[in-house]
């Protein structure tokens, strides 16, 4: 199971929050679970956590600009 349950958690609360005209909090949950998605998959490419932006890599994903992108 790892840890991909989460997404399924994450999906059933983003479902909620549209079905209770709540569309703020259900983009929020979208992004945790593009987060959520992006560390489960760099754990089980890489075999290790993978880097997040800012981590004095050299790769990796502006979270923070793709969330000012949405909310654009």
């Amino acid at each position: 199971m790892g840890n991909k349950w989460i997404l399924d958690v994450l999906a059933d609360l983003g479902a909620f929050a549209e079905a209770n005209d709540m569309p703020r909090l259900a983009d929020q949950i979208e992004l945790a679970s593009i987060v959520a998605a992006a560390e489960i998959v760099s754990r089980t490419e890489f075999g290790a956590p993978g880097r997040v932006y800012g981590d004095s890599g050299d790769f990796g994903i502006n979270f923070g600009e793709l969330a000012s992108r949405r909310s654009a």
